[in-house]
């Protein structure tokens, strides 16, 4: 009669025990692993599980879930009670999370905020339902372990976050920035936070296949020859002025330098919304460092996309919370080039977040001029030098704007300490903006390096000549009769052509 018994732990197997590793894991798919909601996919991942490894995760399983409609998560089940990721219910607004809540009966306190709504709601559907799928950003604190953070709350911890143990970040070389997905569990009573179980995909892949995945820092740099077409729209001027005159490559490392209200921040909109509209397939990230709320807000309804996420933190968040989300953002666009993506951050501004690594970070002795600390663009320059073409494929854009005529010392040294050090600048000018010409976009002191890479051969012939003819105008008078003949062309090429024929 066969026993029921499971075997013994493997452990303390004697030397003449015929029950073996494959019997062992036998037993622990069949009586331990918990049952997914949805039955199709419960069924395919029993017999992937009859021939692989309980710990690894086939490609089949994603490809299943996809086809359900979850990238990484879990679909809705054949129960009355619909089943929910985490990031779904960090993209509903609190009203919804409210009414759900007492739909199922969960004591929703006053004074409680979002976060505290959706760890009540999880908790209460695992209870009905088992295990549950999350995914997020990881971010590894210095004693070992991390947590999964949530773009949704700018990468700030709250109590949804998911605990990653330092066992899962070792046997899978996890990084901080990578993108984590797979079954969690509510926590215990002696503990805080949901938990990651069984990790199911890292960066949307198979964590399994990442072998032969190379490290950002040993990826090959090359200058930058895809050009960015920065022109969409036959009204948009701006974006039809920079495409010209400061035309912009995938692994750009750009400075917008600007004085305070000369259109900063509008220009930086409508580079975005280019970039998304020409280029779907790259993801962009605009991170506003030291900003203020109302102007966080306005980038948020003005500037969407499912490949597109606005991270901030305001003027009156601490100087240490800048320069995390700062970090996080770009250890975050590293792990997404290293599998081969194209990824912009538009960064307002890199002034801004020396100033706070100024603050926070150890004191070398040494002091510059504006009581600038001398070490305290290390990590900034080590920021902003990030961005690179590759030669295995991907790219990392970045361009950030530097502030001048603040009537702060600090600030000037710090542009001067960037000046150089990128490979395009966009100079905005103040006098143009008394003047009511937009964009106020300096054309003599503005340009990119090694631009003929980025152009036709008779374009660059073109516009070199267009260059010429401006440079004897005043900054103010170049601009507007440049952007008089825009308004009459409804394209780039169309107003370079029409230009008389040149040497």
């Amino acid at each position: 009669m066969q026993s029921n018994q499971p075997p013994r732990d493997r452990n303390s197997r004697g030397s003449n025990d015929k029950s073996g590793p494959r019997e062992y894991r036998n037993y622990q798919r069949q009586n331990h692993r918990p049952r997914h909601p949805d039955k199709e996919v419960d069924q395919r991942i029993r017999e992937l599980d009859a021939e692989r490894d309980p710990l690894s995760l086939p490609e089949e399983i994603v490809s299943e879930a996809n086809k359900i409609g979850e990238k990484v998560g879990i679909p809705s089940g054949d129960s009355e009670t619909p089943q929910l990721n985490i990031a779904q219910l960090q993209k509903m607004p609190q009203d919804a999370l409210t009414a759900m809540a007492e739909a199922e009966g969960i004591k929703v306190a006053k004074a409680g905020g979002k976060q505290e709504l959706i760890f009540s709601i999880l908790k209460q559907r695992m209870k009905a339902n088992g295990l549950m799928f999350g995914e997020g950003t990881l971010e590894i604190l210095p004693d070992g372990f991390g947590f999964l953070r949530s773009a949704q709350y700018h990468y700030v911890s709250c109590p949804d976050d998911i605990y990653v143990s330092p066992s899962q970040i070792r046997r899978f070389g996890l990084q901080t920035g990578s993108h984590v997905a797979g079954q969690i569990r509510p926590p215990k009573e002696n503990e805080r936070y949901f938990a990651l179980l069984r990790i199911e995909a890292i960066n949307r892949r198979d964590p399994m296949g990442r072998q032969n995945q190379i490290p950002f820092d040993e990826l090959t740099p090359l200058h930058p020859d895809h050009r960015i077409m920065m022109e969409h729209d036959s009204k948009e001027l701006s974006t039809r002025v920079v495409d010209m005159l400061t035309p912009v490559g995938f692994g750009q490392r750009g400075l917008i330098v600007s004085p305070p209200r000369a259109g900063k921040t509008i220009l930086m909109q409508q580079l975005a919304k280019a970039v998304l509209k020409n280029y779907p397939e790259a993801y962009v990230f605009i991170l506003l460092i030291d900003e203020r709320p109302e102007e966080v807000t306005d980038m948020e309804r003005e500037v969407r996309g499912p490949q597109c996420e606005v991270i901030s933190s305001t003027f009156d968040e601490p100087a240490q919370r800048h320069i995390q989300v700062a970090q996080m953002v770009i250890e975050k666009a590293k792990r997404m080039v290293e599998t081969g993506v194209d990824v912009v951050i538009f960064l307002d501004s890199i002034t801004r977040l020396s100033r706070a690594h100024n603050s926070e970070g150890e004191s070398t002795g040494k002091l510059l001029t504006g009581g600038l600390d001398a070490g305290a663009l290390q990590k900034p320059k080590a920021l902003f030098g990030s961005a690179r073409k590759v030669e295995e494929g991907g790219s990392l854009t970045i361009l950030a704007t530097a502030l001048v005529d603040t009537g702060s010392r600090m600030d000037d040294v710090i542009f001067e300490e960037f000046k150089g050090t990128g490979n395009l600048e966009i100079v905005l000018d103040r006098s143009l903006v008394d003047r009511r010409v937009w964009p106020a976009i300096d054309i003599s002191r503005s340009g990119t390096r090694r631009e003929e890479m980025l152009m036709d051969p008779e374009e660059y012939r073109r516009i070199s000549a267009l260059r010429r003819a401006l440079a004897e105008l005043s900054p103010a008078d170049a601009m507007q009769d440049l952007v008089t003949q825009l308004r009459k062309t409804q394209n780039n090429a169309e107003f370079l052509m029409s230009l008389k024929d040149v040497d």
